[in-house]
């Protein structure tokens, strides 16, 4: 027992060491997403790593004992397993020991498998504490009865027994007590990491708050050169940026602070990196001004966080923090971009189904007055009282007719529904007016037989066709023809209405649409779909008019 004294400071003094390690390593964000519990592959990955090292260094550190080494190798693989679960501490246990081995002595293989066994133990514990915070003094309790498993195996595996013996007689309780002290410094220093954190989110959540409480309202309104101009400054005002900028796919929209000479709204996109940030949809972090990619060289900013603001999982535009000094992008600034960027990106979808929502409520209220149209009823009624006697069978078909057009016309302007369910609209609706037309009403169809199932907006084949009729065949004295033709042409849904009326002239844009208006059947398609799918008007005075609707062509719905 005379080295008891000189073994407990020793073996502190290299523990100290790892200690300060710790401390360090805690200053990085891979740390601190562990402490998160959202760490990855790649993060799992670089913790067996660091460990490894940790258990490595803590070999190298021994102190030579009875030919064997006191060492602070646990502490590795240890906190692998308590940061990472049981395979992350395995792992870490497994290359530790394994080096440990081809040091040799005679309890190198007791020495390898106690080290993977220790790892593993600590991820089992990770199993029981990873959803809550671990006491400190929960660390040290596994950290001692780890290193006693340890001398555990030694007795049992190493050999000559007496030698062992001695051993551990020396070296237990010293390791056992300084390393289950090391690793509970170690969980102390991950708890006032994950307090530190913690207390850097609240502070941006607030900031990002206050912020959100101002812009999101200007959002409301869709993003544009005025809501983004707005939106900016008042980031600008309320942060330590230099500049701050937003932009949309193609151009700034607005451009607040430091480099606003050059910088200009409205131009084109400049930087490298704002265009590197759009096509990845990843948050870039510019660290210095060769990394922002600016043509400038004058430009008096060095460094950014780009984050991409997204919409229905494209990017549409993107929200720029810069600093005039290279690397001065905080995790402060990190996380606060990123965070204004997912509200801004939430309430910009947001404003996109108020808008839609707002266009179906206007398509309800057109379909609603079309469908007491007292000259559409009135028509089709005296069509129908015509039929009641010389056909009864067809006046009863065309009031069922006239009740499914009316039924469709109140419920489908809100919904999406299939092509099938658009066609009998469709239909119902020139089979009544094909009664009173007779032969000066022809209608042909071409559907693509997996064009059926397709999912379409409610409401947005039928005005078009009834459009054709009104204003195209039923101003000829001869009447015509309306061909519906509804496909797939290169991974698009095409849905075409052609038809041989007397057309109108492209001076005067547009013509009048039944019950729902051009604008609002393209503006639906806009809000659903976007770019580059919309509503098109081919015409010529005496040549017909084609209307074609493109939309996406869903795969999943195809039979």
């Amino acid at each position: 027992m005379p080295l008891l004294h000189p073994l407990f400071i020793d073996l502190a003094e290299r523990t100290a060491t790892l200690v300060v390690l710790a401390f360090f390593l805690s200053r990085f964000r891979f740390f601190r997403r562990m402490l998160r519990r959202t760490d990855g592959p790649r993060d799992k990955i670089i913790t067996i790593i660091v460990c490894t090292l940790i258990g490595i260094y803590g070999t190298y550190a021994a102190i030579p004992i009875e030919g064997a080494l006191a060492n602070s190798r646990v502490i590795g693989p240890v906190m692998a397993g308590l940061l990472g679960g049981p395979l992350v501490g395995t792992a870490a246990g497994f290359l530790a020991g394994v080096h440990r081995y081809f040091l040799g002595g005679f309890t190198d293989v007791a020495c390898a498998v106690s080290t993977t066994v220790e790892g593993l133990l600590a991820g089992l514990v990770y199993l029981r504490y990873h959803r809550r915070s671990m006491h400190w003094g929960a660390a040290w309790l596994v950290g001692f009865i780890a290193e006693g498993v340890q001398m555990l195996i030694i007795l049992s595996l190493a050999r000559p027994f007496a030698e062992a013996l001695r051993l551990v007689e020396i070296i237990a309780f010293p390791m056992m007590l300084v390393n289950a002290s090391a690793i509970a410094l170690f969980i102390m220093i991950v708890q006032a990491a994950k307090a530190e954190e913690e207390k850097i989110g609240s502070m941006q959540a607030q900031r990002a708050l206050q912020i959100a409480d101002i812009t999101l309202p200007i959002l409301r309104q869709g993003l544009d050169e005025h809501s983004a101009e707005k939106t900016a400054r008042v980031i600008y005002n309320m942060t330590e940026a230099a500049a701050v900028a937003i932009t949309d796919k193609e151009c700034i929209l607005a451009h607040i602070g430091a480099g606003d000479n050059h910088h200009n709204k409205g131009t084109p996109l400049q930087t490298e990196a704002t265009l590197e940030a759009l096509r990845s949809q990843n948050v870039l972090w510019a660290h210095n001004k060769k990394e922002i990619g600016c043509s400038s060289k004058n430009c008096p900013l060095h460094s950014a966080i780009i984050v991409p603001l997204t919409k229905k999982e494209s990017a549409v535009g993107t929200l720029k923090l810069y600093f005039k000094r290279e690397h001065e992008v905080s995790i402060v600034d990190w996380e606060l971009a990123r965070g204004l960027a997912q509200l801004f990106s939430t309430q910009l979808e947001i404003a996109d189904l108020e808008k839609q929502a707002s266009l179906l409520a206007d398509a309800e209220i057109r379909a609603l007055h079309a469908q007491i149209n007292p000259h559409f009823l009135f028509n089709a009624l005296n069509t129908i009282s015509s039929f009641i006697r010389t056909k009864p069978e067809t006046a009863r078909r065309l009031i069922v007719n006239l009740a499914e057009f009316f039924r469709r016309n109140l419920h489908q302007g809100d919904r999406i529904i299939t092509v099938e369910e658009e066609m009998k609209h469709v239909e119902a609706y020139l089979e009544i007016e094909q009664a009173r037309f007779g032969d000066k009403l022809q209608v042909k169809t071409d559907i693509h037989p997996q064009a059926w199932k397709q999912r379409i907006p409610g409401l947005i084949l039928q005005p078009i066709v009834e459009n054709a009729v009104k204003h195209g065949l039923l101003a000829k004295k001869e009447g015509g023809t309306i061909h519906i033709f509804i496909g797939k042409e290169s991974h698009v849904l095409i849905i075409r209405v052609t038809d041989n009326g007397v057309g109108f002239s492209p001076r005067t844009k547009t013509r009048p649409l039944s019950g729902i208006g051009l604008a609002n059947v393209r503006n639906r398609l806009q809000a659903l779909y976007g770019n580059p799918y919309d509503l098109k008007i081919d015409s010529k005075p005496g040549g017909g008019t084609v209307c074609t609707i493109t939309m996406p062509w869903e795969e999943r719905n195809v039979s």
